[in-house]
């Protein structure tokens, strides 16, 4: 048996059932459930009684044929061919002893009892009774609603993270991995770029190539414009827009650029000390706002 994850309890008609949770799947005291039918003090007999049952035992071998590779088919048959005579008993621990079964175990100690695969758990709330059974089954999905809303809640504060995380990570390629080249003064490049790479200069200050040559790994999967910042690909628009009419004038390339180098300098600056003071104006609500709470 896997190791446990977690125990949880859930009420069932104002019964505590324990659900231990592996890594394969969910098991349910069937002790807890037997405690529903006749009290705690015959939880054991009930279960000895249902499992000794020809109906259960074909159901609980069924089972264990389906999911267990080491289940011990002959020792089966041999229960089987005997349930049904007045002499025949079988516990729990026989059952799992003498035929490797898995869908059920027992446990000692803290949350101890007999516990079944959750498959084999319902099919025992039948021979309990098909009104404990539902309520049964409406409570675990309850319970299995409740842990898929904790992970989405989860997967969702990672995700969060990872485009934080995404963002220091652009941070940081635009601060130390791009072409430290000052293609600004050097204009001989510029008789050979391209469209691309003219404004990719003007604006992130190096060639496609440049920045390929010095990030061999991102290149891989990206290029030097999926690492540009939300403003940078605003800049970037216009700055497509303005080359399409300077080409139109019929303006040489090196005065594109010039230009083009001029907008793309003029412009984020602008929207970079936009977004600056946009953050402080929500600092300083936060402030406000804080204050008054606390004068309240």
């Amino acid at each position: 048996m896997a190791k446990t994850k977690k125990t949880s309890v859930i009420s069932v008609q104002d019964i505590d059932i324990t659900i231990a949770s592996f890594d394969i799947d969910d098991y349910i005291c069937i002790t807890d459930m037997a405690k529903a039918k006749s009290g705690e003090s015959r939880a054991a007999d009930i279960i000895k009684n249902w499992i000794r049952n020809r109906a259960t035992l074909e159901f609980l071998g069924t089972w264990e044929m389906m999911f267990n590779p080491d289940f011990k088919v002959v020792e089966f048959d041999h229960f089987k061919n005997h349930a049904g005579l007045p002499t025949f008993t079988l516990s729990a621990k026989q059952w799992i002893e003498k035929t490797g079964a898995v869908g059920i175990y027992v446990q000692s100690g803290r949350y101890g009892g007999t516990y079944a695969h959750k498959d084999i758990a319902f099919e025992f709330g039948s021979a309990i009774s098909p009104v404990f059974k539902l309520y049964l089954i409406k409570e675990y999905q309850r319970l299995k609603d409740a842990e898929n809303n904790v992970k989405r809640i989860e997967w969702s504060a990672k995700r969060f993270l990872s485009k934080i995380n995404y963002l220091i990570h652009t941070d940081a390629v635009k601060k130390y991995v791009l072409p430290q080249n000052n293609y600004t003064k050097q204009t001989e490049w510029i008789a050979y770029a391209d469209e691309a790479d003219l404004l990719n200069v003007a604006l992130f200050g190096c060639t496609a190539k440049e920045w390929r040559k010095a990030n061999p790994e991102l290149a891989k999967n990206s290029n030097i414009r999926d690492y540009a910042s939300v403003n940078e690909l605003t800049v970037l628009s216009n700055l497509e827009t303005h080359n399409a009419e300077l080409i139109k004038e019929n303006r040489p390339k090196a005065d594109r650029f010039r230009i083009l180098y001029e907008i793309a300098k003029y412009q984020i600056a602008i929207l970079d000390e936009a977004e600056r003071m946009k953050s402080n104006r929500q600092h300083l609500g936060k402030t406000e706002a804080d204050s008054n709470d606390s004068e309240e």
